[in-house]
């Protein structure tokens, strides 16, 4: 067992620095020290490890790390910004004094649903020098962004939020249709056929699909609806039908955002609901500015309800 009162933890900086770069060279640039102390420093590493690290490359260029090098890599990158995290989190978080850029990553559904009470309760509860960066996710990096820090929330369905992360539930959905105020139709109840037989615009978050989120649970019903257009964002669905006598099915939150030029109708039939979940990395939950924004966001949610 390694008695770490006896290592120098810049050491475990320049190895980080040395197996990104592979070559000494290199990293004596990025850690700005001369060479000669950097190969002081990697003859100390190896010794602490008892492992060369690294090993001249087989090609005559650079350095290869050793599989014990290779191992350490992520397990290092991870202690690095914990530590980091940890000397530079302040005890406390105040937002109308702190600077402080927030990267919060959403779904273009949540963008709506989530990210308009977010912005409006920042903008009452904050100062200037705490800014709000929306972005779409990448789903298949979701992980090691918000590993790496490189996003500090995620918001999107149960399904999207990565089992490794923290996690709480935001809220529970259900869907109306909409259709513009005046539409030919009228403003009777929907029935099941009617529902059906109107002309629906429909979101195909992947582009280019005519089913929709409903469809597979109304084809389990043994019912079919007209689809006449399909777009790839729910923030053009309003537009949309506030020009046409096309519907939409929408969360309930968001069409209650156009109420002023849709009308909204229950759903003439039952249908799923759905939950948004916000997600963050363990490494970040006593991150006292994360809490805050975390607070703020589930209690601009609850203001709506």
């Amino acid at each position: 067992m390694i008695d770490l009162k006896g290592v120098d933890l810049n050491l475990l900086v320049s190895l980080s620095v040395l197996l990104d770069e592979g070559n000494v060279t290199r990293a004596a640039q990025r850690l700005h020290v001369g060479q000669p102390a950097l190969s002081a420093q990697l003859a100390r590493l190896r010794r602490l490890f008892d492992d060369p690290l690294l090993v001249p490359a087989p090609g005559g260029r650079g350095m290869a790390a050793t599989p014990r090098a290779q191992a350490l890599v992520e397990p290092l990158h991870e202690a690095l910004r914990s530590l980091e995290q940890l000397v530079r989190q302040r005890p406390d978080f105040d937002p109308h004094r702190d600077e402080r850029v927030f990267q919060v990553a959403e779904t273009d559904n949540a963008s709506v649903i989530v990210g308009l009470p977010l912005i409006e309760a920042m903008a009452r509860q904050a100062g200037p020098g705490v800014r709000l960066a929306l972005r779409a996710p990448d789903a298949p990096d979701a992980i090691a962004q918000l590993e790496r820090g490189d996003i500090d929330l995620l918001i999107g369905t149960a399904d999207r939020v990565p089992g490794a992360m923290r996690s709480r539930q935001l809220l529970t959905e259900r869907f109306v249709l909409v259709q513009r105020r005046g539409h030919p139709r009228g403003s009777g109840l929907l029935d099941p056929e009617t529902y059906c037989r109107l002309t629906h615009v429909v979101v195909s978050t992947t582009g280019g699909s005519h089913i929709g989120l409903l469809d597979a649970h109304l084809a389990g019903l043994g019912r079919r609806r007209e689809i006449a257009l399909s777009v790839q964002h729910f923030t053009l669905l309003p537009e949309i039908v506030r020009v046409t006598d096309h519907v939409a099915t929408l969360p309930s939150r968001l069409a209650e955002r156009h109420a002023a030029t849709l009308e909204p109708f229950e759903l003439p039939f039952a249908s799923p609901l759905f939950s948004l979940h916000a997600a963050w990395h363990p490494r970040q939950h006593a991150d006292p500015a994360l809490r805050w924004l975390r607070q703020l966001l589930v209690d601009a949610l609850a203001a709506q309800t």
